[in-house]
């Protein structure tokens, strides 16, 4: 029986999405502006929510942060955005969730590490409190573990057994025993706690591929509650979306993962966007979801002759992330379409038929016409600069937008 079968997840509702039980892969993201800086943090928020990102996060760490989220929650009703909003709480969430009741009931779940909730019976205490809150308020949580903070008792008493019985694990292997243990033992408490089976869900993240996958596969045959996925740091560029893709892209085909976030480091003053875009691109590419239309571009080698392929690639690109968010409100369905960028006759003329409009480029040696394919079939021949290329091609786009997919 594949893990996809065994893994028969309970429907989480957070806000007015629903996790598991059935529902599509999720996609959120986190914030990284301060918090008690409720204007900022808000267009963050509404940033995300219109790059893609279904739920959003903000790190809840001291008293400014929870005195600005009922303000931020409002800023994004305000303009229309319904993402839900998600309360980060380390070392002190019992104390910010009593203190702060506006906070408590303006967030859409709270996320709990249970990890650095503090230690022995305190930490036992401080997560019932969390939970607790949760329940007074009706709102989901996540635990959240991590193998960067995890419980230190538990890997201790652990490696112990391991010695004492000579059961010989290795150290990889007892951390991945007690990540999948510290979720399922802290998921039985919120229960004890008074949160129902459909007000948890559940992650166990680590910053390796393998163990992600080894942890995931362990938890998938033992629960079934919804499943959040992720590196915990998957770094920069291409190393952390290749890492991303390489793990949760196994575990999501194998049918693991309700939500998922890919955790970029972006660069200095990068857009967070980039990692809402890649979450959104790996369900896509895996065919689980459509977001947005997708560009396939040729790559570049020998035969292509100069930049302007590659310039105009990156121009529909980005005009398209630019009118999707008008888009998806007002075309249904225009997230399916496709389009092809190609630089050279090789695969050019074949790549842009396959597409629903498509722009084959010259390359050495070619005449310099560009044809346009639209659902197979040639239209018209543009020739021109990049810039006019690119606004003649961008108008063909917005009429076959029009034309071919119903305003709603």
């Amino acid at each position: 029986m594949s893990l996809a079968k065994l893994h028969t997840t309970v429907g989480v509702r957070v806000g007015h999405v629903q996790v598991g039980g059935g529902a599509p892969v999720v996609v959120q993201s986190m914030t990284m502006t301060d918090t008690a800086d409720a204007r900022a943090t808000a267009e963050q928020c509404i940033e995300l929510a219109e790059a893609g990102s279904e739920m959003v996060r903000v790190t809840v760490n001291v008293p400014e942060a929870a005195a600005a989220v009922p303000e931020i929650k409002q800023r994004m009703l305000d303009t229309g955005c319904v993402a839900p909003l998600i309360g980060d709480f380390h070392y002190n969430g019992h104390l910010l969730l009593t203190k702060y009741p506006e906070c408590a009931r303006a967030l859409d779940k709270y996320r709990i590490n249970p990890g650095n909730v503090g230690t022995g019976r305190r930490r036992d205490e401080r997560f019932s409190t969390i939970c607790r809150v949760a329940v007074d308020h009706d709102k989901p949580v996540r635990i959240g573990v991590n193998g960067g903070s995890l419980n230190q008792e538990l890997v201790v008493a652990k490696m112990q057994e391991n010695t004492d019985r000579d059961l010989g694990k290795s150290s990889e292997e007892i951390i991945n025993e007690c990540l999948v243990l510290s979720g399922l033992e802290s998921t039985a408490l919120a229960i004890d706690s008074g949160l129902r089976k459909d007000q948890i869900i559940i992650s166990c993240k680590t910053s390796r591929p393998r163990d992600l996958i080894a942890v995931y596969r362990a938890l998938a045959r033992q629960t079934d509650q919804p499943l959040h996925l992720g590196l915990t740091e998957a770094g920069m560029g291409t190393k952390g979306l290749v890492w991303s893709a390489s793990a949760m892209g196994v575990l999501l085909n194998e049918g693991i993962g309700d939500t998922i976030r890919v955790s970029l480091t972006p660069r200095p003053g990068g857009d967070r966007r980039e990692e809402v875009y890649a979450a959104c691109e790996l369900l896509q590419a895996l065919g689980l979801r459509s977001f947005s239309p997708s560009v396939t571009a040729c790559p570049g080698c020998g035969r292509t002759t100069s930049s302007t392929f590659q310039e105009l690639s990156e121009r529909i690109q980005d005009y398209i992330r630019d009118r999707m968010p008008e888009w998806k409100t007002t075309h249904e369905g225009v997230e399916t379409m496709t389009l092809a960028v190609m630089g050279c006759v090789v695969n050019g003329p074949g790549e842009s038929k396959a597409a629903n409009i498509g722009i084959s480029l010259p390359g050495t040696g070619e005449e310099p016409s560009c044809p346009v394919y639209i659902d197979g079939r040639h239209v018209t021949t543009l020739r021109g600069t990049c810039d006019e290329l690119a606004a003649a091609f961008q108008r063909l786009v917005d009429e076959y937008v029009e034309h071919n997919y119903a305003r709603r």
